[in-house]
């Protein structure tokens, strides 16, 4: 029997969901058309095709909420917001959690959504902290064909953060078609159960996708979604003033400017996007420079953050101090950061650098080489001299995750959705998939708090995480991004920034063009 407490939670998820869904017959809503066309500053990879492959950055998500659809995930309504589930309870004593499948939901090949599909996309996944969520859950159970019960093993009160906003373990995909074509079949024709079908995909060039006009929350207003790969940024927003692109992500510093003066064409932003900060593999090499504090504590002092985000991003970084971004629960909030190059040289000579030192390779994803330039100058300017080494996102995310960019500076960002544990879980833990090191300490805290029910008691420790990870000079956070993109007249609704901390457009059936 459940608690008065369980079921209301299960009322109201359910009320959402059908406050949600729109009746696929109402004759008042039109019928999907237009083709919206989108300038993407990064090269589209397949893995990106497949939320299985989710390696804890929000790149994948871009495709993901328009491919697939998840029992429950982040939506302007909520970080849980129910979706091919109609419902979700949870036990007593919090170990059972129970959905119920939505009726009448299919794939884009029309194959029914089943609770085997639910499993086997759970089972399936392996993406970053896979073995965390596995190892967390005891038992998964169909016993009926509506519902999927996770046991876990023991009280955990982040398994929907991570089940839900921070893995991609939530995310259902077609267990028969799966079977049929295997893992390389699926990222070449991925069938997902979103509001848009997979058309075609050319490497380099573009994405096509369809609307799935039987999609369970409503259709989408857009016919034929284009998503174009223009790496570089001024021809974006030369292909957004010709009318070439209707939306282009990305637009940053006096391109940005210029964008925003142009008539026809909107600035947007979305002020609470990823967090960036320098990382050094080599702290934990007694032989290195960057093992001293002394040093790390330079490079921050190093750093103009005004300077770079107005000049960059026209000021609408959020400048910190902390990796945790200010949206995500738990948050800490850290002494603002200081830009002091005097002091800074003081440090260096203190550390045994008075004519500075060579500090190896600054690694970045090649999309954000420009905030890699101007750290590396400021670097530079106080005695630390760096080459920049900026890489297509892809091979990026994947040098970083396989540990092979040992020596240097690498300047992390994630956007990923989670709180501060999971955030802290990826990248500050001895053992997280994007960790080259780390210190007892955190890890003997983090332990304490992982299943701790006590919110009071566990949002005490993970601050205290927080603040001995600003003691450290761990990191050096640069921002919080604002990110800066545009848009054209055509565009109704571009559904950007509508989810909060998520930084692209979605809800996909949400778009809206003007009418011709």
């Amino acid at each position: 029997m459940k608690t008065p407490a369980t079921t209301t939670r299960r009322h109201s998820l359910a009320l959402m969901a059908s406050g949600l869904m729109t009746a696929l017959s109402d004759p008042a809503i039109a019928a999907p058309s237009g083709t919206l066309t989108i300038a993407v500053h990064v090269s589209i990879a397949p893995i990106w095709f497949d939320p299985s492959e989710s390696g804890g950055v929000i790149t994948s998500y871009l495709f993901a909420y328009g491919l697939h659809d998840a029992l429950v995930k982040p939506m302007p309504e909520g970080h849980e917001t129910p979706c091919l589930a109609a419902s979700h309870t949870v036990s007593a004593d919090n170990l059972t959690h129970e959905f119920v499948l939505r009726e009448g939901t299919t794939f884009h090949n029309g194959d029914p959504i089943t609770v085997e599909d639910v499993k086997f996309s759970f089972e399936r996944y392996h993406g970053y902290a896979a073995k965390l969520v596995h190892d967390g859950v005891a038992s998964v159970e169909t016993p009926d064909s509506r519902r999927i019960i996770f046991r876990l093993k023991e009280t955990w009160p982040d398994f929907m953060t991570f089940l839900v906003a921070t893995t991609g373990a939530s995310w259902v995909l077609p267990r028969k078609y799966i079977e049929k074509v295997g893992d390389a079949g699926f990222r070449k024709a991925p069938i997902g159960a979103g509001p848009f079908k997979f058309v075609s995909f050319e490497p380099g060039v573009e994405l096509v996708l369809e609307a799935h006009e039987s999609y369970w929350r409503r259709p989408p207003k857009v016919k034929r979604i284009v998503m174009k790969v223009i790496p570089d940024e001024s021809g974006r927003l030369i292909a957004l003033k010709r009318g070439e692109v209707d939306f282009a992500y990305s637009i940053r510093g006096e391109l940005g400017a210029e964008a925003r003066r142009t008539p026809g064409l909107k600035l947007e932003v979305a002020r609470d996007g990823a967090t960036y900060w320098m990382y050094f593999p080599e702290q934990w090499d007694p032989k290195s420079p960057w093992s001293n504090p002394k040093v790390r504590r330079a490079a921050a002092l190093a750093l103009d953050y005004e300077s770079i985000n107005a000049a960059l991003n026209l000021g609408y970084s959020r400048i910190t101090s902390n990796i945790v971004p200010r949206h995500l629960p738990f948050y800490w909030q850290s002494p603002p950061p200081v830009h002091d190059p005097a002091q800074a040289m003081k440090l260096l000579a203190e550390a045994g650098f008075p004519a500075g030192f060579d500090g190896g390779f600054y690694w970045c994803d090649g999309a954000y080489a420009n905030l890699g330039e101007a750290a590396v100058n400021n670097l530079t300017a106080v005695g630390i001299r760096m080459q920049l080494r900026p890489l297509e996102r892809v091979a990026y995310n994947k040098g970083f995750e396989e540990k092979r960019f040992k020596k240097g500076i690498i300047q992390a960002a994630s956007a990923a959705f989670g709180n501060a544990s999971t955030r802290i879980a990826i990248w500050a833990l001895s053992d997280g998939p994007y960790a080259y090191g780390g210190y007892p300490e955190i890890d003997a805290l983090f332990a304490r708090q992982l299943h701790e029910v006590d919110i009071e008691k566990r949002g005490a420790i993970l601050r205290e995480i927080q603040q001995f990870i600003y003691v450290k000079d761990m990191f050096v956070p640069l921002w919080q991004l604002g990110f800066l993109c545009a848009s054209g007249p055509r565009l109704a609704n571009s559904a950007f920034d509508r989810i909060p901390g998520f930084v692209f457009m979605a809800p996909f059936e949400d778009i809206a063009l003007n009418p011709a």
